[in-house]
């Protein structure tokens, strides 16, 4: 039984209430099993925190951690399977390469939960997988996959397919390839049905990019919609709309020009990268002030790097840009803790300190969102991943 204690430390626990407190925090088990402000219970493993600051661990719910390696070309980089612009049935999993060297970085950084997605290539892309960011086999840092089916509108796929000279050259030719594959998906699902049903029907034969969208149709899984413009971001929601989806916006570059009407959708939306800059037409409107004018907005708001475009070591500087140009501190720590957490279904497990939880936390040498504030230390599943020595 691995039983450790955390004392001395202020406990900033990012649930509803977004109660802070002096006092203790006890991992077992890989669980939160206590916490509290009085006298700690006895333990073996003693950390003192000596007053730091003591977080849930960060999760960012998009990135490509582990399918573009760090350091390498073509030879690490598994993120775009683009020989075919529909491609629901590819899994993340099965391209993550947990030993590349950013998983190290990220933990460092204070990061513990990745949801990884194949890259925006293809209209459909394929399917993204939550995991933790300490291990060595993937298999066994999955919390949920899959997650999500990772969609691309706008310009990536545009771009992508013009170069083959093969559809879709526009944003019309995207949306009909999500459509077209989405009605097959009910129609398949439907002869699957009667066949169940009615015993002399023959059901449809096996399709595996048919069978990876049934999740969706059953609303057991997420469509994460890779869309920066705002024209783009509607027609996510239509399509959504049309199949009965649950959408969340990644990127959203322009969804602070229409906050008001996405607020009326209660869609969420995963904001940056902001570290880069307008490298195409569509990242125009591309403004550190995004995150803040959507959270005013009442939209759920999270906050991405989008690693490798920003490495995730960084994202930490990322929610102090997003302070910077007006987010509420508790907002900014809220957007890489427990409101991923409630996107991804899991805020039972991840996102917060609380008793029964994840045992991932980050002691920090001050408030997090302080540029010299330092990681002291790093658990994952009460395993602790990363201790400062300097």
């Amino acid at each position: 039984m691995q039983r450790i204690l955390i004392k001395n430390v202020q406990v900033w626990t990012m649930d509803g209430e977004d109660t802070r407190f002096s006092g203790w925090v006890l991992l077992e088990n890989g669980k939160i099993a206590a916490m509290g402000e009085g006298k700690a219970p006895a333990c073996a493993d003693v950390l003192d925190g000596a007053g730091g600051v003591l977080t849930p661990g960060f999760i960012d719910i998009h990135s490509h951690l582990g399918l573009y390696e760090d350091g390498m070309g073509f030879e690490g980089a598994d993120g775009n399977e683009d020989t075919d612009p529909v491609t629901p049935h590819l899994r993340a999993i099965d391209g993550i390469n947990p030993m590349d060297h950013s998983f190290q970085e990220a933990r460092e950084a204070g990061v513990t939960t990745v949801a990884v997605s194949p890259g925006s290539a293809n209209p459909i892309g394929g399917q993204i997988a939550l995991i933790k960011t300490a291990g060595r086999r993937v298999d066994d840092m999955v919390i949920k996959a899959p997650l999500a089916v990772k969609f691309a509108l706008g310009e990536n796929p545009k771009s992508v397919y013009h170069d083959k000279d093969q559809a879709p050259v526009t944003r019309m030719a995207t949306a009909a390839l999500i459509r077209e594959q989405l009605y097959k998906a009910k129609e398949y699902l439907s002869r699957k049905e009667h066949a169940i049903n009615d015993p002399d029907s023959d059901g449809p034969d096996y399709d595996s990019k048919l069978e990876a969208l049934l999740p969706l149709l059953w609303g057991k899984v997420e469509a994460h919609f890779h869309a920066h413009r705002a024209d783009d971001i509607f027609t996510a929601l239509r399509i959504a709309k049309e199949f009965g989806l649950r959408a969340v916006i990644i990127h959203g570059t322009e969804a602070h020009l229409v906050a008001d009407l996405l607020a009326e959708e209660r869609v969420p939306v995963v904001c940056g990268p902001f570290m880069t800059d307008r490298s195409k037409p569509e990242l125009r409107h591309l403004t550190d002030e995004s995150p803040a004018l959507l959270c005013r907005a009442g939209i759920p708001t999270a906050i991405t790097v989008d690693h490798p475009e920003i490495p995730l070591r960084l994202l930490p500087m990322a929610l102090m840009l997003a302070v910077r140009a007006g987010m509420e501190k508790t907002d900014a720590l809220r957007a890489v803790t427990s409101v991923p957490a409630r996107i991804a279904g899991l805020e039972n497990r991840i996102g917060s300190l609380r008793t029964g939880l994840d045992a991932d936390c980050v002691l920090w040498s001050g408030d997090p969102l302080n540029m010299t504030s330092q990681v002291q230390a790093v658990f994952v599943n009460g395993v602790p991943e990363y201790r400062r020595t300097k």
